[in-house]
């Protein structure tokens, strides 16, 4: 099995890498420090599975493009495209810079579309596959401070549904997650206490239990919170 998984390097990729690598599945990770990325290899080397890294800005549809036009990954038999990677800038929709809601459009909203298209014609050829997309709980519900942030995963949201509908016919699944505050990189400084948050674990445990259900089960969406936030 190969999955593909953006924004690979760090908390919920992070740990998605590590729990499909464990179980031998072939990885192809994306992030945008090479660094980051060769360190997370060697990490994962050890469980003896093939890992592809490709280092990219997704805030840029070239590079994005790039990624998927390369010849020096095979990307014809990805079973599993995880749309993980996203942006998070905090503050006033009235009162931030165009740039801060356009950015975070190109990643939370725009990155998706282009590999979910990508990845999600070769799965309808193949009549299998399952794309998850890492959503969040303000998909739904806006987050205060977070105004662009919110839209943005509103519409990841909606385009999740779109690709749920014209997949399932397909035998391809599609599956959202919507995290309430999880333990990243986003929360950096906090002084809340760790066992206050979602951890990144839980997700991977999560999405690893949904690709092991029977063929004919879709979890549509998985909403995840802290108990007592």
């Amino acid at each position: 099995m190969k999955a593909v998984i953006t924004g690979a390097t760090k908390g919920i990729g992070k740990a998605i890498a590590a729990k499909l690598a464990q179980n031998r599945y072939d990885l192809i990770l994306v992030a945008r420090s090479l660094s980051d990325l060769n360190k997370l290899r060697e990490e994962l080397t050890p469980y003896g599975n093939v890992v592809f890294i490709h280092a990219a800005d997704f805030s840029a549809k070239e590079e994005v493009y790039a990624f998927l036009n390369s010849t020096t990954i095979n990307l014809d038999q990805v079973d599993v495209l995880i749309n993980n990677v996203g942006g998070f800038f905090p503050g006033s929709m009235l009162d931030e810079d165009d740039e801060t809601f356009e950015k975070q459009q190109h990643l939370n909203t725009n990155a998706t579309y282009y590999l979910s298209k990508f990845f999600g014609k070769k799965m309808r050829s193949a009549k299998q596959g399952h794309i998850f997309n890492i959503c969040s709980v303000a998909s739904k519900v806006p987050a205060k401070n977070a105004g662009s942030y919110s839209v943005t995963k509103a519409a990841m949201l909606s385009l999740n549904h779109v690709l749920r509908q014209e997949l399932a016919p397909h035998d391809v699944k599609v599956t959202a997650f919507l995290p309430g505050a999880t333990k990243t990189s986003s929360w950096e400084g906090t002084t809340i206490p760790d066992e206050k948050f979602v951890q990144p674990e839980d997700i991977a445990e999560t999405l690893f239990t949904i690709l092991n259900l029977s063929k004919g089960v879709n979890v549509d969406e998985v909403l995840i919170t802290p108990l007592d936030f």
